[in-house]
């Protein structure tokens, strides 16, 4: 048996033990069986675990797979080499056995519910209803139909961009499932919505990528150097993600910091936070000697301490996935629909001094935020360091936009955004029309390609080499065609608000966030095609650039009318959920919301319109100075004048008769 085979045996025994003692020290494992209650027996009672257990590990493993393919080994321009195309081979394989598992959670779940047996349920009606009309279902339905999806893909990519697209696909698998389980329930469902998102992410990337990393050095396969000191960089930020988002996570579950050593919930996740300092250790320790080893010839050292790192990572998985069958602890909540809804408490009565105080931390553009902000600053930093200059408009206009997009998504405004509909209207309209103007005039591309260095290797993709490659591709020329960019901006604020879209997403955090991003990134690429700094596959000369300015902006007005002249509410249901006893009615408030519509775009018209007279003087004023050396290099004028003054010259020559 290869040694690969063995790390892979003794990982898989590593995470069932951690799950079995898990779930007996959880109390699953041996519940109270109550005389006269359905109850589905030890076969589901295990075998839900147990395949939830198979589905995370494969779906870890395919993003791994899939990592190490686009991102840590080097490629020659984009396509991939022997070894990369193996691992992509090979991720085809793991996503079958991750739609295998999730197809076995669903027929255990659906045993589970209904309190029978696996023999009981397998009738084409009860697996139906269960994977299509229930929350859970649903979920590992999703898993299962993007699994064979990416399985069946997979065969066919060959290059580092389709790996990387499989990659984004497999980490969006694997959220559907966590994220309908305790999380979902949790009285803080926004803020355990978002760190368990941003938890599983950061760990997938970082469990996968060192599985594969270590099967790489035991199969003794070339460019485990490179590999190792890529991984070694991503892992330090992956470690920081789990542990802030873990951080977060128990937060929103606990009523009390004493939870975690009088509950079963609380003492699971004492054992995991135990595994996730010792992996920090490890990787301490990676970092400090076998790196150096394996730079000077001596891989071995490598691969024990990798395999070693690989058996505690996969049993903290084990006692992941105990952690998620056993329930949080009980503690008193406001017996109040708002607070169900919302996570908070209804806000009192609509302030500027409450909109300026009640600030809402919301994590995931917290964390957006505070990433936009620390890559510019670095990249800023790093170009004053090497004593090339930067226009300190540009930071300041970048900052300026954060600033504006942190006031958006974390203050009153946020709170109240989700109660009125007038509210709602104005942090619309500044994430979509204010914040990307300062965004995009902050020039972040041309600061990265200024500020990152081309790939050691000559033909690899390093990040530098990722952006101009997305630049230049078909996707990124197709939604930036100013007709691309003016229908997404335009057409989808009337699909949002005029279909049941907007109701849906508000009711969902996900969908909360999705509408949101949605918000931020259609104003970043409309105001791109027309006021951007930065270089693009479709750059439109300044008239047309006013031209398709002022031809958008009357569909905001005309979307403000039309909301103003409306009979009905719209998202009527989650509104009078709410139960909002004062301020203005809903309906009073979604005229409002149509004024502000109507005329909020007043103001980055006129941001635009000035952003567009400064670069149209400069633009002509380095043409100018550009014809100017020319000459002055040539000895020769300005084409254009020469023969103007050679037409004036023939001129006078004819009206003296010579």
């Amino acid at each position: 048996m290869s040694r690969a085979a063995r790390l892979a045996l003794a990982g898989a025994a590593a995470a069932v033990v951690a799950l079995v003692i898990g779930m007996i020290a959880g109390g699953r494992a041996f519940p109270r069986i109550i005389p006269g209650l359905p109850d589905s027996g030890a076969v589901v009672r295990w075998g839900l675990p147990l395949s939830k257990l198979l589905m995370d590990a494969s779906g870890v493993v395919t993003v791994g797979l899939l990592l190490m393919a686009a991102t840590l080994l080097p490629n020659d321009k984009g396509v991939l080499g022997k070894s990369a195309l193996d691992y992509v081979k090979a991720s085809s394989w793991a996503a079958l056995t991750w739609a295998g598992a999730a197809f076995l959670s669903i027929l255990f779940g659906a045993a589970e519910s209904i309190g029978r047996t696996v023999p009981q349920v397998l009738d084409r009606a009860i697996l139906t209803s269960y994977a299509t009309q229930t929350t859970q279902g649903v979920a590992l339905t999703l898993v299962v139909l993007f699994g064979v999806a990416i399985a069946l893909f997979s065969r066919g990519a060959i290059t580092a961009g389709a790996a990387a697209g499989l990659l984004v696909f497999a980490l969006a698998t694997l959220l559907p499932a966590p994220l309908t389980g305790h999380t979902s329930s949790s009285p803080n469902h926004d803020l355990a919505t978002s760190a368990v998102s941003l938890h599983l992410l950061a760990l997938a990337l970082w469990v996968g990528g060192l599985v594969v990393l270590a099967l790489h050095a035991l199969r003794r396969q070339p460019q485990l150097d490179v590999a190792a000191a890529r991984f070694s960089r991503l892992a330090l930020w992956c470690y920081a993600g789990v542990g802030v988002s873990g951080v977060f996570s128990l937060v929103a579950r606990l009523g009390a910091v004493s939870d975690l050593w009088t509950s079963e919930y609380g003492l699971l996740a004492l054992a995991k936070i135990v595994a996730f300092v010792l992996l920090g250790y490890v990787g301490y320790w990676h970092r400090q000697r076998t790196l150096v080893d394996l730079d000077a010839g001596r891989p071995r050292a490598f691969a024990r301490l990798a395999g070693g790192e690989t058996l505690l990572m996969f049993a903290t998985i084990g006692v992941a996935v105990a952690l998620s069958r056993t329930p949080p602890p009980e503690f008193s909540i406001p017996a109040d629909r708002a607070f169900e809804l919302l996570g908070y408490p209804l806000p009192p009565p609509l302030t500027l001094g409450n909109v300026l105080a009640l600030w809402w931390f919301d994590l995931f553009f917290a964390v957006v935020a505070a990433v936009l902000a620390g890559l510019y600053g670095l990249g800023v930093h790093r170009l004053l360091r090497r004593g090339d200059r930067w226009p300190w408009m540009r930071t300041v206009s970048w900052f300026v936009g954060v600033a504006l997009l942190v006031f958006a998504t974390q203050s009153g405004l946020a709170r109240y955004a989700q109660v009125m509909f007038d509210l709602h209207m104005i942090e619309h309209m500044t994430l979509s029309m204010i914040v990307p103007i300062f965004l995009v005039l902050g020039g972040p591309v041309t600061l990265a390609l200024r500020a990152l260095k081309p790939a050691a290797r000559r033909g690899d993709r390093g990040p530098r080499e990722w952006i101009t490659t997305i630049l230049h591709s078909r996707f990124t020329k197709v939604i930036t065609h100013p007709a691309i960019a003016t229908a997404i901006f335009v057409a989808s604020t009337y699909a949002l608000y005029f279909t049941p879209l907007f109701e849906s997403a508000m009711k969902e955090h996900l969908g909360h966030i999705a509408m949101t991003l949605h918000f931020l990134i259609s104003g970043c690429l409309f105001f791109w095609v027309i006021i951007g700094i930065d270089p693009g596959p479709n750059r439109l000369p300044y008239v047309w650039r006013l031209l398709m300015l002022f031809v958008t902006m009357p569909f905001h007005a005309f979307f403000g009318i039309a909301l103003m002249m409306m009979g009905s509410v719209i998202a009527s249901g989650w509104y009078e959920q709410l139960g909002r006893t004062w301020g203005d009615t809903l309906l009073q408030t979604q005229r409002d919301g149509g004024a502000i519509a109507w005329g909020f775009g007043e103001i980055p018209t006129l941001i635009v319109l000035l952003a567009i007279a400064v670069q149209w003087y400069k633009d002509d004023d380095r043409q100018a100075r550009r014809a100017d050396r020319r000459a002055d290099r040539t000895g020769a004028g300005d084409p254009e004048l020469d023969s103007y003054n050679a037409y004036l010259a023939r001129l006078n020559r004819a009206d003296k008769g010579e």
